[in-house]
């Protein structure tokens, strides 16, 4: 088990040198690969900074703010061992103003430096920041692409120009032909370009699911550091065994694991849902890539790697694929291209609070106690559990939008605005009246207990529509119809769901719905 070392915060000039050029690495732009760095120049300094702006903007899991701070001392000793100069402004340094600007002005005085140089900040609102002081920094200030994406923040749109609607499927095609990925000639390798159906069955218990193959950290001192400095986070720090990546050669480990021992299985079990396994056949490789020790590029073509060589079936390998080269650079367009403004949407006019037991796990629904137990303690949930669980519960129930995103955002280890909002916002509340997604994702009980296991032990019957054993999905879901009837019922994706409420009698229409408005008065104690 590894233990994070103290880190020195200063990097003196030399003297007699010129002033130097202060460039600044964002915590999620930790890559060693970066152009920036194949010339060691000792007129060229680091900076790294541990923020309370960053830590608090909203509360965030403990597991993540440990990791950050671990992953970017990391970074900055594999620079000074590089024979780069470095700068670290931890989150205790005296010197530290806690807030990105006036720490950069306090370094560009200290080292009277000639120039600041940033990498474009994959949040606008950290994006929108630098470009204001930029405007009127006293040194020149200059951006650079992160070299991370397949494509640039205005990509989607481009490509998606002159389209009635955004469709992500439209945009995979575009990025599979461009990139020759899974490609024979202009064709798809296979015959068709998307495997999903066959990516739908409930798991067993076989094939077994692989180890853990993540590393084991001893994070308590660096833990104390942050917890003295008065970060409040939420969730289990588990900082005596942390099992998260903090460098690109534990993040590569990670990723030869996940080739090796799950992808073959990765396709089928997607969208399970286990109480026996919460990994499953996931890779939990988005921290890595979202913090950039790993590129999508090479995660790609490891993957298309394995089904050439026969080691994972194409159906498993195009699963993967796609949320790599098509949701994450999807869902990246759409947030630069609705941004500012995209996290205030609310279409559906939803205005309840979360219900306390998202802070909790404290509730008598199997899966919701199963999923955010599990996301308070690990940081992580896979897509479906973020989806169709805590996601499908929150928009049936009718919560406020802007908190289920704050919420989604400070929990999970992965969650950058960025990628979060869109999924969170669009995929998951709908709050962006379709921006997103083609139709929002609800269901009842009924989807839950086929893709998973969680209603063999629950206290509610996922059979049950009404009555005190009644599963609340069951209910909430048609009141969801029924409240939305309007715009549901002219959504080419959707109108079924009206017609199906509409074939039920007014008796069982009412009981139904009287039901749901009960369960809305008292959501805290489901």
């Amino acid at each position: 088990m590894n233990t994070t070392p103290a880190l020195a915060s200063t990097d003196e000039p030399p003297s007699g040198t010129t002033a130097p050029t202060l460039r600044l690495i964002l915590g999620d732009q930790l890559d060693p690969l970066h152009p920036w760095l194949t010339q060691v120049r000792p007129d060229v300094v680091y900076v790294l900074m541990e923020l309370r702006q960053e830590t608090d903007y909203v509360v965030h899991h403990a597991q993540k703010v440990l990791a950050i701070f671990a992953a970017m001392r990391a970074f900055a000793r594999e620079l000074k061992a590089g024979g780069h100069r470095v700068r670290y402004v931890a989150i205790d340094d005296p010197s530290n103003r806690q807030r990105l600007i006036a720490n950069l002005q306090a370094l560009v005085q200290h080292y009277r430096a000639a120039a600041v140089e940033y990498q474009l900040p994959d949040e606008w609102r950290l994006d929108a920041e630098l470009r204001a002081w930029a405007a009127s920094a006293p040194v020149p200030v200059r951006a650079c692409d992160s070299a991370h994406f397949y494509t640039p923040r205005d990509g989607v749109a481009r490509v998606l120009a002159g389209h009635r609607r955004w469709v992500m499927e439209h945009f995979y095609r575009h990025q599979r032909r461009r990139h020759g990925v899974l490609m024979d000639g202009t064709a798809p390798v296979g015959g068709q370009w998307n495997y999903d159906a066959d990516n739908r069955q409930p798991w067993h218990g076989e094939p077994p699911a692989p180890p853990d193959p993540r590393p084991r950290h001893d994070h308590r001192a660096l833990w104390q550091t942050i917890v003295a400095a008065g970060v409040r986070t939420i969730g289990d720090s588990q900082a005596d065994d942390f099992r998260w990546p903090i460098d690109r050669r534990e993040a590569l480990a990670q990723l030869d694991a996940f080739i090796t021992h799950a992808l073959p299985h990765f396709g089928r079990f997607q969208d399970a849902l286990s109480a026996q396994h919460e990994r499953l056949f996931h890779s939990q490789l988005s921290f890595a890539l979202n913090v950039k020790m790993l590129y999508p590029h090479e995660v790609v073509a490891r993957a298309e790697t394995a089904w050439r060589a026969g080691h994972a079936p194409l159906a498993a390998v195009e699963g993967f694929i796609r949320q790599i080269l098509g949701w994450r650079e999807y869902v990246r367009g759409v947030y630069w291209a609705h941004m500012p403004g995209y996290t205030e949407h609310n279409a559906l006019g939803h205005s309840t609070p979360l219900p306390r037991w998202y802070w909790t796990g404290q509730t008598h629904m199997a899966c919701l106690r199963a999923a955010i137990g599990q996301t308070l303690r690990t940081a992580y949930a896979h897509h479906i559990q973020r989806l169709m669980v805590t996601g499908n519960f929150a928009l049936l129930a009718g919560c406020d939008p802007a908190e289920v995103h704050r919420w989604y955002l400070g929990v999970y280890i992965d969650a950058f605005e960025w990628v979060e909002a869109p999924n969170t916002l669009g995929m998951s509340q709908w709050a962006d009246g379709g921006l997103m997604a083609t139709k929002p994702y609800v269901s009842s009980a009924a989807y839950l207990q086929r893709m998973g296991d969680y209603c063999a032990d629950c206290t509610y019957d996922p059979k049950q529509r009404t009555g005190a054993r009644a599963c609340p999905f069951n209910a909430l879901y048609w009141d969801f119809v029924a409240r939305h009837r309007e715009r549901l019922a002219a959504h080419p994706r959707m109108a079924l769901m009206v017609r199906q409420l509409d074939r039920l009698d007014a008796a069982q229409q009412r009981a139904l719905l009287d039901h749901a408005a009960a369960l809305r008065t008292r959501l805290d104690t489901l």
